[in-house]
């Protein structure tokens, strides 16, 4: 299963589930937040890695800057931070 769709649905459980959104919450908290979500959402079943985390939004950019041919001269890094997006999303 993609990362994408993996990200899709546990966000979905978190907004419907108060004992899963806190456990994620409290996830940014630890010394290395990333690894403690990934952590954390493959205990909850989701097949989440640290490397495909990082590389979600990389992988965003790159498509997007193919689909112009290079010409795209937007500022990228607002959009390629799924992890944040994720938070904001279950809050």
């Amino acid at each position: 299963m993609s990362i994408e769709l993996e990200m899709m649905r546990l966000q979905n459980r978190a907004k419907r589930d108060a004992d899963v959104r806190n456990a994620l919450l409290e996830t940014r908290n630890e010394e290395d937040p990333y690894k403690a979500f990934c952590d954390t959402a493959q205990k909850l079943g989701y097949d989440i890695t640290l490397f495909e985390l990082a590389d979600m939004g990389q992988a965003f950019c790159d498509a997007m800057m193919r689909s112009v041919n290079g010409g795209g001269r937007d500022n990228f890094e607002i959009w390629t931070d799924f992890y944040e997006m994720f938070f904001d999303a279950i809050k």
